[in-house]
């Protein structure tokens, strides 16, 4: 596209397990004044407002009215997406595009230690007339797809463990990150088991934290005296809603978003042309399967990629250098806030001890979670 919009801003809170200490408006309060701060402006130079909250999650009807206050955006133009933050930052993208406005601000957090029954909430999500009625844990459909997964794909449930090895390692060097941790492979192949395959260990733990990022024209970035990171492609999608005829195998949701982000950005191979990824890994198989959906590598290979170190922070193509979900937590609809973020730290070389060399290009993906087949993906860079 003709038209340039990048990120000028971004402000986060990091991630904890648990933030007794501030409420959720605190939290979106403190991640709005350093993304303001970061890109030189002020609430009132904001054009438009798009906030990422799902009522029943947060726990309130009508939860988006609890965001005004906290991004210094009453009685201005601003809307809420029930859905990834991702897909909130392409809304506010594409309200750039019409012209409506030359800086719009986008909004996530996560408050999961306020919920008591988390396993409950994914669990009415799901339908009310096949699988809910069977009270089982969420974990016991990833656990299927898994299964699945494993067994078309050639995928082994030790390279699964060595993605939480490799994603818990790197998180103990990044302050943002919750859950760090030095296992072994061992550790996690003899940790208590969940629901068969997936044990403990396969299973990232919640966090909270908040995320907000400020765009902006091309005139209005060099207005502002910034250097931007620019948003070359977005794009979203939903697979099929029933576990009946959803594909258990795949995961379609991150190929038809990535084709279309990629198509947008203008990228035709995509492992030679972005440099590394921030990509969903809410379940240690998911980093493998959403690599293979996102044809960064092909059916069955991850996994071997996974061993030879090619996904490691020294390898070819890093892979979730910040942790990502089983390193910094898993956050509900900021999934995609948190990937967006380190993509943007890594790209402005201020990622600090997790620093990849030489990246002009990454990828963002965040996934909805259980029971949910949506998903959202970003390309940017520095170019």
């Amino acid at each position: 596209m003709d038209k340039r919009v990048g990120i000028v801003g971004i402000g986060t809170t990091g991630f904890r397990a648990t933030t007794p200490d501030v409420s959720y408006r605190e939290l979106t309060y403190e991640a709005a004044v350093k993304a303001y701060l970061d890109a030189g402006v002020e609430p009132g130079d904001v054009g438009a407002f798009v906030a990422t909250a799902e009522d029943f999650v947060e726990g309130y009807s009508i939860s988006d009215e609890y965001s005004p206050d906290q991004l210094g955006a009453v009685l201005k133009p601003i809307h809420t997406v029930p859905g990834d933050f991702i897909q909130s930052l392409a809304n506010a993208y594409m309200i750039i595009l019409t012209g409506f406005c030359d800086i719009a601000v986008v909004q996530g957090l996560s408050k999961a230690s306020n919920m008591l029954t988390k396993g409950d909430l994914r669990t009415f999500a799901a339908c009310p007339f096949t699988w809910r009625p069977l009270r089982e844990s969420p974990h016991a459909i990833a656990a299927m797809e898994m299964t699945r997964f494993l067994h078309c794909t050639g995928n082994t449930r030790e390279q699964c463990a060595r993605v939480v090895v490799k994603n818990r390692r790197n998180a103990l060097n990044n302050p943002r990150a919750a859950h760090g941790a030095n296992l072994e492979l061992e550790d996690v192949m003899r940790a208590e088991m969940r629901s068969e395959p997936l044990g403990k260990l396969d299973i990232a733990q919640y966090a909270d934290g908040a995320v907000v990022c400020v765009i902006a024209t091309e005139e209005k970035v060099k207005a502002l005296g910034k250097d931007a990171i620019w948003i070359k492609g977005v794009g979203w999608a939903t697979e099929a809603y029933s576990l009946e005829t959803r594909d258990w195998e795949s995961a379609p949701y991150f190929r038809l978003a990535g084709d279309m982000a990629y198509k947008m950005a203008d990228i035709r191979t995509p492992r030679k042309e972005i440099n590394f990824a921030e990509i969903n890994d809410e379940y240690s198989f998911k980093e493998l399967q959403h690599l293979e959906a996102l044809r960064l590598c092909g059916k069955g290979e991850s996994g071997k990629l996974m061993e030879t170190g090619f996904t490691e922070m020294t390898g070819d193509f890093p892979v979730n250098a910040s942790g990502a979900n089983l390193g910094s937590g898993a956050t509900f609809d900021l999934d995609g806030g948190q990937k967006v973020l380190e993509v943007v730290l890594q790209l402005r070389g201020e990622a600090g001890a997790n620093q990849l060399k030489d990246v002009r290009t990454g990828l963002a993906a965040g996934w909805r979670g259980v029971p949910t087949t949506t998903g959202a993906v970003a390309i940017l860079s520095r170019d």
